[in-house]
């Protein structure tokens, strides 16, 4: 799979690529053990859940805005 990368993007654009999809898969996981653990402090949101799984873009925004509101309530203090 890196050797179709390289053969289309070249060195630095499967590297750019590979580093890409290794965060969004890792932001990812993160956004869906937040999720989980906020559902678990309120109601059970399994509809959250549901979406935190079939829509991977979902966890990952989700995540860059909690890390936001947190950066905003660090401020704060």
């Amino acid at each position: 799979m890196l050797e179709t990368l390289y053969n289309y993007f070249g060195f630095v654009g499967a590297l750019v690529v590979s580093l890409f999809t290794f965060f969004f898969l890792v932001l990812w996981m993160a956004g869906v053990a937040g999720i989980c653990d906020h559902a678990n402090k309120d109601t059970p949101h399994k509809f959250l859940l549901f979406l935190a799984i079939v829509i991977p873009l979902y966890p990952v925004v989700w995540i860059i805005m909690d890390m936001i509101e947190q950066k905003k309530e660090l401020r704060r203090l």
